[in-house]
């Protein structure tokens, strides 16, 4: 029986295979490798020295790899999530209030210069509705409503869309129980009447005090969450027991 080939235990002789591999073959961008078990027989090196080299590759950015899915070819993409749970777990509430103060003015804006008659209709609405709700449920309901038709009234598809997804990543159930400790009394009745300024501007075409009115009410809105999240929890929420405080870094 013939000895086995020696270099295959050989990290730097895997390292060249495989880069030679990467050069000469047809791997496109981001194009997924072989698995382990074959890229070793493939290339005719043992499963230690292989993944040694696929290390030395990974540091070079020649590879990148996503454990559970296997190696890629070419330098590790940005990340951009695959989905809005994955986000959600990236992010918390102090990022998305900074998204919202950069996005909603401008579409408070925007609302101004492009609203129809029935937009601003339906936002005093949905004011009314807002202000007239009792619990929790429906006050995040109908501002979010609010939010959106600003969103929709300023006319702008992209927007909207990145608008869509704040908000979907805002119905994070502990996000929500966040918010309805920031309102208290007297902070929701401010609320309500910032919404009805932000109203009025738009209906009286004044682009530069929706945006204005806008911000100082998401400032509160932000101010308010702050608060909150660096204030101890109560023993109850909602009749819950809540065993670990709420922070910056909650996901």
């Amino acid at each position: 029986m013939s000895n086995p080939d020696p270099s295959a235990d050989s990290s730097n002789f895997a390292l060249g295979r495989l880069r030679a591999l990467l050069d000469d073959s047809s791997f496109e961008r981001e194009q997924r490798l072989p698995p382990e078990r074959v890229l070793a027989a493939q290339i005719g090196i043992g499963r230690r020295a292989l993944r040694r080299a696929l290390e030395v590759l990974e540091a070079e950015g020649r590879i990148w790899r996503h454990q559970g899915k296997g190696t890629f070819a070419g330098p590790r993409p940005a990340h951009t999530p695959t989905n809005l749970e994955e986000l959600s777990k990236r992010t918390h509430p102090l990022e998305v209030m900074d998204v919202r103060l950069e996005i909603e003015p401008a579409l408070a804006r925007l609302a101004a210069m492009r609203a129809t008659n029935g937009d601003i209709e339906r936002l005093l609405r949905l004011a009314e509705k807002t202000a007239s709700s009792s619990d929790a449920d429906g006050r995040e309901l109908w501002d979010s409503a609010l939010h959106r038709t600003i969103a929709e009234a300023a006319g702008n598809s992209l927007l909207l869309a990145i608008f869509d997804m704040i908000d979907c990543i805002r119905q994070d159930t502990a996000w929500r129980l966040l918010r309805e400790r920031a309102r208290s009394g007297e902070r929701q009745q401010i609320y309500v009447e910032q919404h009805r300024r932000v109203i009025a501007a738009i209906a009286q075409r004044e682009a530069h005090a929706a945006e204005h009115a806008m911000r100082e009410h998401l400032e509160l809105v932000r101010e308010g969450l702050l608060k909150v999240m660096t204030s101890p929890l109560p023993d109850r929420v909602d009749g819950q027991i809540r065993k670990t405080p709420v922070t910056a870094s909650t996901k």
